[in-house]
């Protein structure tokens, strides 16, 4: 069975697009477990591939069942990795990537997974409030309780907490980069 590789890092610096790429030059080498949550779906995301949506009490009844690996609250929803959308993809002999927030990294890190962890960092915090708001998807408090979540967890990344630190500041060099610690 292959090792479980961590991606975590604020909201916006880049990790879906990172991934997607990976996906795609490697469609059978890799797995994502599809995470859950209770936010409704943006434009274009696709229930079971891009997230799992439930409604919040499904949510709770799966918390109280023990079902997840890691689960936070965040801006109102909830969002959990489930322990067996992990399993089934390490089972399926591909290699299982989380894209997960600092909580979750925090949780990972009690189980016996044996992860291995990369955090992708923006190249400032005032880069990332641009592509936040970039997006035209977030309202003004929530680009703020992002960046305050972008604060803290710049500030756990620096802790060690992880086996590398990518800054995002050129799409093709994080990619080069991704690719290097993923198949060392």
């Amino acid at each position: 069975m292959s090792r479980l590789i961590v991606i975590y890092g604020p909201s916006g610096t880049g990790k879906s697009t990172l991934l997607k790429k990976l996906f795609a030059d490697y469609p059978d080498k890799f797995g994502f477990s599809v995470s859950s949550t209770t936010r409704s779906p943006r434009p274009g995301e696709v229930n079971g591939k891009d997230y799992n949506f439930v409604k919040t009490e499904r949510f709770q009844e799966m918390i109280g069942q023990k079902k997840f690996i890691e689960w936070a609250q965040f801006s109102g929803n909830y969002y959990g990795t489930t322990v067996d959308s992990v399993k089934q993809v390490m089972e399926s002999g591909k290699v299982c990537l989380l894209d997960i927030d600092m909580q979750g990294v925090k949780a990972v890190k009690q189980t016996d997974l044996n992860a291995r962890f990369l955090f992708i960092a923006p190249p400032s915090l005032e880069d990332l409030e641009k592509r936040l708001r970039g997006r035209g998807t977030e309202t003004e408090e929530s680009i703020n309780k992002r960046l305050e979540a972008a604060q803290r967890e710049m500030d756990y990344a620096a802790t060690d907490a992880n086996d590398q630190v990518l800054v995002n500041d050129d799409l093709d060099k994080a990619y080069a980069e991704l690719k290097r610690f993923i198949f060392q």
